[in-house]
């Protein structure tokens, strides 16, 4: 939770910095190279995360290097190839993307696509042991490196997309490299990380692709995807202003992802299982996001006019709008954990795929009227759909409960109420009060089962 916080705080202060310091137009062509590389990293990293969570705790050094370095060597080549593949289709397919014609542009799409892919994966590692200390010195140390690359770029005259992007990659590559040389060594001793068994772990990352990896795309593909979908739709200017108030907000979305992976992992190890409940995950959540959603709902405007006074015109109505739909965003991030937990990975799968769906569809249709508001709204009205959802599902798991409890019962008969506790009126019961009158009880005669007289008899 620290980890998520602070990494939040540190990517306000580094969007703060970039608006100040580079021109709208230019962050909007980084924002959406940085939202596409995010997207195909989302789809090419295959699930592996969630391997790593249920199989690494109880392996051995030697299998869970095996297991580490073909989780990380897949997961990254399939997300080159993917890059690659993007810096050829995006342009034909959107206009807004011809930026990526050029060679410096694809070659950043790249990297920046197999930085986060690395990091996302090397976080599920701290999270399948409970790490939390070494993840949260990886993530502080990846968002102070960029406010200070991009402080130090800026301050050398580069007020470019490029600068953005550099800034946002590098500080990824160096921290990366780090962890694999002396984090994970600290984590698991004895682990040595090799190229060698990759196809014994390939039916293992299979299993992954049609499970846990399908439901991610569909919890968070909408969110990494709406960017996209304004560049294409609106342009780059006004993803600049998407993305501002997307970020602003996004504090509010990390957290209940974040108790989510925490809830699953503590209920896939065993030990922990009981620990790991789901009232008590719904009680951080909103502990945590409750006074800082009132702050930017009340306050959303004046905090965007910190960045310049356009995004506060731009994106204050969709700054709320967004806050709205962090409540119910909270709700489906915890009843899916909970779902995944159990083993219903279809049904989790369902409930993704129709907020997935209400939220990208709606986006399309409304950008060009009603412009970046729209994405808000389709945002909302999505999430609203999948809380409502998980309450219906509920709902019907009581009344079946209860229906269950009705049918073992026997025939004709209602469950007996507990009568109420009578004190007992012996003097041990109530030190220093007298006792009271005893009063003899005397037993009713039973009701006759036959007549009194013996007129019914036949003579």
């Amino acid at each position: 939770m620290a980890s998520t916080v602070g990494t939040g705080g540190l990517g306000y202060l580094y969007w703060m910095v970039a608006a100040r310091e580079v021109p709208g137009i230019e962050i909007g062509t980084a924002t959406a190279l940085i939202s596409a590389a995010t997207v195909i990293s989302m789809v090419a990293n295959l699930g592996i995360g969630h391997m790593f969570i249920q199989r690494l705790p109880a392996s051995e050094a030697p299998q869970w290097s095996r297991i580490v370095s073909a989780g990380l060597l897949v997961g990254c080549l399939v997300t080159a190839g993917a890059a690659g593949a993007a810096v050829v289709a995006l342009p034909g397919l959107a206009g807004n993307f011809a930026f990526l014609t050029g060679p410096a542009a694809a070659a950043g799409l790249v990297a920046t696509a197999v930085a986060l892919t690395a990091s996302t994966l090397l976080d599920y590692v701290y999270v399948a042991h409970r790490a939390s200390h070494g993840m949260l010195w990886r993530n502080l140390s990846l968002a102070g490196g960029k406010v200070l690359a991009l402080a130090a770029l800026t301050a050398a005259g580069m007020t470019t997309a490029v600068a953005v992007v550099l800034a946002w990659t590098v500080p990824s590559l160096l921290v990366t490299a780090y962890t694999l040389r002396r984090g994970l060594p600290r984590l698991r001793p004895g682990c040595r990380l090799r190229g060698t068994g990759v196809g014994a772990e390939l039916p293992f990352v299979r299993r992954s692709l049609t499970g846990h990896h399908l439901v991610n795309l569909c919890q968070a593909g909408p969110s990494a995807v709406l960017p996209v979908l304004v560049t294409a739709r609106l342009g780059t200017a006004e993803n600049a202003h998407f993305y501002v108030a997307w970020m602003t907000a996004s504090v509010l979305f990390m957290v209940s992802p974040a108790v989510a992976s925490a809830l699953y992992a503590e209920r896939t190890n065993a030990a922990e299982a009981r620990s790991a409940s789901l009232p008590r995950a719904a009680l951080v959540v909103l502990v945590v996001i409750g006074l800082p959603a009132l702050v930017l709902f009340l306050f959303g405007g004046r905090i965007l006019a910190l960045f310049s006074p356009a995004y506060e015109a731009g994106g204050g109505l969709l700054l709320k709008l967004l806050v709205l739909a962090a409540i119910p965003d909270a709700i489906t991030n915890l009843a899916v954990a909970h779902w995944r937990s159990q083993g219903a990975l279809a049904r989790c799968v369902r409930l993704n795929l129709v907020m997935a769906a209400v939220c990208l569809t709606l986006t399309w249709v409304w950008l060009p009227s009603a412009g970046i508001e729209a994405a808000g709204l389709a945002w909302l009205a999505g999430q609203t759909a999948g809380a409502l959802g998980v309450a219906g599902y509920a709902l019907r798991r009581r009344r079946q409960r209860r229906l269950s409890a009705l049918r073992r019962l026997p025939s004709g008969r209602t469950p007996r109420v507990p009568r109420p506790h009578r004190p007992s009126s012996h003097p041990a019961a109530f030190p220093g009060r007298t006792a009271l009158p005893f009063r003899r009880q005397t037993r009713r005669s039973a009701r006759h089962t036959r007549p009194r007289s013996r007129s019914w008899r036949v003579p």
